[in-house]
């Protein structure tokens, strides 16, 4: 499945449970993650999709875990499935 698809799928899932998205983009700053997810409850999450399969380049490995040593989560997401696991995992946080 191509990524934006996937991200479609999760973006649209994640919203009907009352979640905001937002595509990150961060002029100077190469790498980041697509998206931002925010929960209801506040919880901010970092989502870089992939096609199915896909994966991250070295720089985008380096800033996702530049993001983690500062205690944030970042998901690399390449199925539907995965994404909506991430997203029900998150649901009471």
């Amino acid at each position: 499945m191509l990524e934006k698809q996937i991200e479609r799928a999760v973006k649209d899932y994640a919203e009907s449970k009352g979640w905001i998205t937002r595509k990150w983009t961060s002029p100077g700053h190469a790498f980041v993650p697509d998206q931002i997810f925010i929960t209801p409850r506040g919880k901010v999450i970092f989502v870089e999709f992939k096609r199915t399969n896909g994966r991250t380049t070295a720089g985008q490995e380096r800033e996702h875990q530049r993001l983690r040593q500062n205690m944030v989560s970042v998901f690399v997401i390449d199925s539907v499935q995965s994404g909506r696991e991430m997203v029900d995992h998150y649901i009471d946080s």
